[in-house]
């Protein structure tokens, strides 16, 4: 008999299964896919942002994005600099050799998105696609109560 999850179980549960797939695509690059996210989210941003902005846009806390960030500076992927309007505000900008690597790592990680979606219809997938944002709004907002 097979066992039945609960809603949460099963987010969580395929979640930790994108997570594993990811992990392994960019572990080929020493990279893990919250990095490549922010490669990649950098780079669209023109190539810089403010360690707030990082943390806001990936919903982590500042601590989070502090390590993230300490991991990509050491590796030469982002560097990071006191703002110019505001030496309190530390801003990430993307390294050559974070360029780099940004097409790679784009790639890996919408083969990892392809396997996760396998087989669903256009509009399973909008469907799909608004339900979770429904259900990150419900998260975020109870977030803020507590």
């Amino acid at each position: 008999m097979e066992e039945t999850r609960s809603l949460g179980q099963s987010i969580a549960c395929a979640a930790h299964l994108f997570r594993e797939r990811a992990d392994a695509r960019m572990s080929k690059y020493d990279v893990t896919p919250l990095q490549a996210h922010v490669i990649i989210h950098l780079s669209r941003c023109g190539g810089q942002s403010t360690q707030r902005a990082l943390g806001d846009h990936f919903h982590v806390r500042p601590s989070t994005v502090n390590g993230i960030v300490d991991r990509m500076v050491e590796r030469g992927l982002v560097a990071r600099s006191a703002d110019d309007s505001d030496a309190r505000r530390r801003c990430i900008s993307l390294t050559k050799d974070g360029q780099a690597q940004m097409d790679q790592l784009w790639q890996e990680l919408r083969e990892t998105e392809r396997q996760f979606v396998a087989d669903f219809t256009p509009e399973e997938l909008a469907q799909l696609h608004s339900l979770l944002n429904r259900v990150i709004q419900n998260l975020e907002e109870d977030r803020k109560k507590c």
